[in-house]
């Protein structure tokens, strides 16, 4: 027996408003995710905080999320980034003002040498940044991973180091290997060369 008009449209109604509310959940997931990461999360991160395999479900959710963030008077912003990726993070805007309240840096003075070594001269060997940078170089190659700033591809025997997109996003360069090199080598500029003579 078929329900009645006005109960259909009372239950198409239930079901409007669990959709809704549904969808505000996921966003409040995502939101959480994106702030407690402090870096961009893919789709695929995003589909897990959510419970959903449908990346275009998770699409929709961080878009208009981040949208809602478009419209509100706040320091923070959602971005999409390339390769289906989306951050929290501070308005430019703002960044000079807190820049001070930034108790550590990311990296300490050895990792952050090991890094700039891999990035300039990627791919490389993981065998050649420890004959160059020494033995400690395996802790910051360890803590480099960790931090999603490099990652390591077998390569027969041995891994190859290269940094990865999250590399670039931190630190505003392009995620084509070739072109970040060409940034990386003008802001080092003289340093490489120091390097070389020496």
């Amino acid at each position: 027996m078929e329900k009645p008009k006005d109960q259909q449209a009372e239950s198409s109604h239930d079901a409007e408003a669990q959709d809704l509310g549904r969808q505000a959940h996921c966003m409040v997931l995502m939101e959480a995710a994106l702030f407690v990461a402090g870096r961009p999360l893919d789709l695929n991160e995003l589909c897990q905080v959510i419970g959903s395999r449908s990346k275009r479900k998770a699409q929709k959710y961080a878009d208009a999320l981040m949208h809602e963030y478009n419209g509100r008077s706040t320091a923070l912003e959602i971005l999409a980034l390339k390769d289906e990726r989306y951050v929290l993070q501070v308005k430019a805007e703002f960044t000079h003002l807190i820049q001070k309240l930034v108790n550590r840096p990311l990296l300490s003075p050895g990792p952050l040498k090991t890094l700039s070594y891999i990035a300039i001269r990627q791919p490389i060997s993981q065998k050649r940044v420890i004959d160059v940078r020494g033995q400690h170089a395996y802790g910051h190659i360890k803590e480099l991973k960790d931090s999603h700033l490099i990652m390591a591809e077998k390569s027969g025997r041995s891994m190859v180091l290269k940094t990865t997109a999250d590399f670039a996003d931190y630190f505003g360069l392009p995620n084509d290997i070739t072109e970040m090199k060409k940034n990386l080598r003008k802001i080092f500029g003289e340093a490489l060369k120091d390097e070389k003579e020496t």
